[in-house]
């Protein structure tokens, strides 16, 4: 009976992220606009699951600020609001620094190793303009260096913003039609050697001018508009 039971619970979880990897993929490549409704019945046809594994799925995307629960307990896709960009933007900024300059004091030999083998992924998928891969990888290249600091505290915080501007940084890669520049792996290069010299002050600085030269034309695309004609545009799913 246990090894029926655990049988289950392996069948399960292999069904939450079969759910939670679909769904996050058709949100970030807009596939499922933002205040799209997500409807665990229809989902659960989709997938062919019942809905347990449809609602964990949900919870996990909820958890990354992709879907929202309103009040009637439906669940949508999250807004993306632009209102509060600005201050989300100050608060990015001053995470990607702290703990980047903390990583260059606390980093190990074996968080080196961490950081360099994100770092691999990310030129992979940059070199292939895998746009889903470079959005999940940027991501967890820079929660590897919050890590590295050793602050738990300011990881979860980095890991909230970085996953509430996943679809920001999605929309950014496409005014390049997803085929980014190679400044951006070699940033994360230098940010890698400064944190292995532990030069502290060098980690900060190059830190800072990485996120506020992506946060500078993640503004400029904004402005421009583009951005919330592609929501517009995006078509509907799941």
């Amino acid at each position: 009976m246990a090894e029926r039971d655990g049988a289950g619970r392996k069948a399960r979880g292999q069904g939450v992220q079969t759910v939670y990897d679909a769904l996050k993929h058709d949100i970030l490549m807009m596939t499922l606009a933002p205040g799209e409704p997500l409807d665990e019945t229809r989902l659960s046809h989709r997938f062919a699951m019942s809905r347990t594994p449809v609602r964990e799925a949900l919870v996990r995307l909820a958890a990354e600020g992709l879907v929202t629960t309103l009040p009637n307990r439906n669940t949508i896709v999250a807004p993306i609001d632009f209102a509060t960009v600005p201050t989300y933007f100050d608060a990015l900024v001053l995470m990607y620094r702290v703990t980047t300059r903390l990583a260059a004091f606390r980093r190990s030999d074996a968080d080196l190793d961490a950081i360099r083998a994100v770092q691999r992924r990310f030129a992979e998928a940059v070199a292939g303009a895998d746009a889903l891969a470079m959005v999940t990888v940027n991501r967890d290249f820079h929660l590897a260096i919050a890590l590295a600091g050793r602050n738990r505290y300011y990881a979860d915080f980095f890991a909230r913003l970085l996953d509430e501007g996943q679809r920001l940084l999605r929309l950014y890669y496409s005014t390049f039609d997803d085929h980014l520049p190679r400044q951006f792996v070699d940033e994360h290069e230098a940010i890698i050697e400064a944190i292995a010299r532990r030069d502290e002050g060098e980690a900060d600085r190059l830190a800072g001018d990485h996120a506020m030269g992506v946060v500078r034309q993640i503004q400029n695309f904004l402005a421009s508009g583009v951005a919330k004609d592609i929501l517009l545009e995006a078509p509907a799913g799941g």
